[in-house]
Order: structure tokens, then sequence, then C-alpha cells
């Protein structure tokens, strides 16, 4: 796990950029993913200055939460951004596996591999980018993406799955933890995490599973422009 270093509230607000938010609910079968895309979106838009926000999910019958079309938000969102002082933000909830994430809209189903991911974000030309993924195994695709410019946080390792993608659920153990928790009393994404990942572990040793281990790594100069609302 990397972590950065923190930094001075004054230093902080002078680097501060506005965020391009893209989170996309990938596996239609359950509603846990469409409602933990919108609730994500919805958190992450009320703590920072936010520029576009796009929301898509899948359903059983379908939808339009496909790679391609995230391809295309990816890009969309990136041309309305400053590229070297604003963000892209990345939420992708969905089921997991060790080749990646399940994308299932209908009768459509695709896998976006970290490989794949890194092609798409790499395309947009934004510098900074924070990428949040909540499924299992999700953990695969920190040594893809993570670097300085891109910090990755990820619901599980890559050897083990995370919990709570019952269909009527609002939110994933993680989700619930993360966004719908220390995200709204933490000031920074950095404290969030780790928030997060002890109430996760709480939770999965309560209920006798084995942890998720959800990871951070990366976004060293990442973390300096995220400045949550005054």
């Amino acid at each position: 796990m990397t972590i950065a270093p923190s930094v001075s509230p004054v230093q902080a607000v002078e680097n501060a950029g506005k965020l391009g938010v893209v989170s996309f609910g990938l596996f239609g079968d359950q509603g846990v993913f469409r409602s933990e895309a919108t609730g994500a979106a919805e958190v992450v838009a009320g703590r920072f200055e936010t520029g576009p926000v796009t929301v898509q999910y899948n359903s059983r019958k379908g939808g339009s939460a496909t790679i391609e079309a995230l391809a295309r938000s990816l890009l969309a969102a990136a041309n309305r951004l400053d590229a070297e002082k604003d963000v892209l933000f990345l939420i992708l909830t969905s089921h997991g596996s060790p080749d990646g994430l399940a994308i299932k809209a209908g009768r459509l189903t695709q896998t976006l591999t970290p490989s794949r991911l890194a092609d798409m974000l790499a395309k947009t030309g934004v510098r900074h980018k924070v990428v949040v993924i909540s499924a299992c195994y999700s953990g695969v695709f920190v040594p893809r993406l993570a670097n300085p410019d891109v910090l990755v946080i990820t619901a599980a390792d890559a050897n083990h799955s995370s919990f709570g993608c019952e269909d009527k659920a609002r939110w994933t153990y993680f989700g619930d933890a993360f966004f719908n928790t220390a995200l709204r009393q933490t000031v920074s994404l950095k404290d969030a995490f780790l928030d997060a990942r002890s109430l996760v572990r709480k939770r999965e040793l309560r209920e006798h599973f084995e942890p998720s281990n959800p990871l951070m790594g990366g976004g060293a100069n990442v973390l300096p422009l995220l400045v949550e609302r005054p």
C-alpha cells in the first residue's frame, strides 16, 4: 500500500482543480451496482468541486454501461477538464474476477481487463486521475494502473472476494464504508480509505468472512489536488 504524504491546507487550496466524475454500474442483474454507482457519484460531487458528472448503469433488460460507452464517457469528461490542473475521477462497481470486471447488460457480457482500462485512461490525456473499483479481486488493477499521477483504490486485493452484492442492497460493504460513511466525514481520500478499510474488516470478521483486504496505491501527485468544498 502506498499513501502519499500529507499536504498543508494552504498548499492544497493553491493547487486545487475540479473533478470530472464518471461512475459506472457494470453488472445489470443486481440493482446494488446501479444504486452504488449513482450514490457514489453524488457523494463525490457533494464533497469536491466538480465539473462534468456522468453516471451510467445496466439492468437485466440492457443498459449503456459497456466498455465502448466507458471509453466514450472518459473522453467526453476529459474534454471538459484542464488536462494538467483538474482530476478525472472514475468509479466502477461490479462483480470481479482475476481477469477483470464483469459487464452484464441484458444478454451482452464483457470483461474489462486492467490493460484495457489502462489504455482508456491514457487516451484521455488528463494527467491526474482517481480510480475507485468496488468488486471482488479488484486489486488486480493496482499494478497496472497505479502511479504517482493515478490514485487507485480497490475493494479487495487481487486474491480475495469483496462482499455485499445483494440485489436489493443500496451499497456493497466497501461502497457503504468508503463512499456512504467515511468520505462523508473525512477531509481526504487517504483518511477515507483508512477508515473504510477498518470498517470493512470489522464487518467481515463479525460476519465470519475472509477479509477482502482493500488496497490503495499510487496518487502522490493527485492527493494535493483533491480539496473538499468549503
